[in-house]
């Protein structure tokens, strides 16, 4: 197997200083509990492989965000796929590696203080293992952004205090996962059924995109996002998967004719009509009907 530690396009890292670690962070009360030593990202990180006999002297947490890879702690092995993370405590021999045909990218971040021990602690007995996994959260994704993007500006006073104060919260929201974000997935959760049920009660129309976004008095571009990430698909597509869904029925239980239907469904067009439904059963409406009569 190829093995590099390090030249993957895109990469980005940052290793902080020792002096400035041993000035201006372990003595500082504000942040002496945990602070960042190193941090990264690696997209697509073919060949990435990391072996640490006698382990690292400090923390280090591996979030998977695409692809696999793999991992050892201790004698025990581990697989990575997309939403998996790792945190492998100081002084554990490990080592982990990209997979070969789908390599994995990963945000990492190395990190120590008085107050990390007791941290993975926690971990440990929520998870009984050194791997766990987390929901995608673009909050997540932002608030590892905005800490590098701080440390990229320097190591002043007001930006080590800022990025590690914001640290704690970053491993929170892998160890808590459930409570992380809890306002905004509750919101969500309750803004796309609304929603769901609003197209529901308005199968026979056509709503408009910016109508539906109205509905739950959202933008239309803040709407669309949070229903693509809650069902996987645009509003528009899962509307017409709702009018598709309701063709069946009046196909199934009813002797309305095609044109009847699109009519009802809000659709001026049969033609169209027809082409969405086959697009999306894989048979014309004619010969949905033909096979239930059959």
């Amino acid at each position: 197997m190829l093995r590099k530690k390090e030249g993957f396009a895109g990469q980005r890292a940052i290793v902080l200083p020792r002096t400035i670690l041993a000035k201006y962070c372990s003595p500082n009360p504000l942040i002496a509990g945990a602070y960042i030593t190193d941090i990264g990202y690696y997209p697509n990180a073919k060949f990435h492989y990391r072996e640490r006999e006698h382990g690292s002297d400090q923390h280090i947490l591996i979030y998977c965000c695409e692809g696999k890879g793999s991992a050892q702690i201790k004698k025990e092995g581990y697989q990575l796929n997309p939403g998996d993370f790792i945190i492998i405590p100081q002084g554990v021999a490990h080592h982990y590696s990209a997979d070969e045909t789908s390599p994995w990218t990963i945000y990492w971040i190395h990190f120590k203080g008085n107050i990390t021990n007791s941290i993975l602690k926690k971990f440990q007995l929520k998870n009984s293992s050194y791997k766990g996994s987390v929901d995608y959260q673009d909050s997540r994704i932002r608030l590892f952004e905005d800490m590098y993007s701080n440390l990229e500006m320097g190591y002043s006073n007001d930006n080590l205090c800022y990025v590690n104060m914001c640290l704690q919260h970053f491993l929170t929201s892998f160890i808590f996962n459930d409570n992380y974000n809890v306002a905004d997935k509750k919101q969500s959760i309750d803004t796309i059924n609304v929603s769901i049920s609003y197209m529901q009660q308005h199968i026979h129309e056509m709503i408009p995109l910016k109508t539906m976004a109205q509905s739950v008095n959202l933008s239309v571009s803040h709407f669309s996002s949070l229903f693509k990430k809650k069902t996987g698909f645009p509003p528009i597509e899962y509307f017409n998967h709702l009018k598709v869904q309701k063709a069946c029925q009046y196909l199934l239980f009813t002797d309305f004719r095609i044109k009847e239907i699109a009519d009802k469904l809000g659709i001026e067009d049969p033609y169209y009509f027809s082409r969405m439904f086959t697009k999306l059963m894989g048979m014309s409406p004619v010969a949905y009907r033909t096979k239930r009569i059959s």
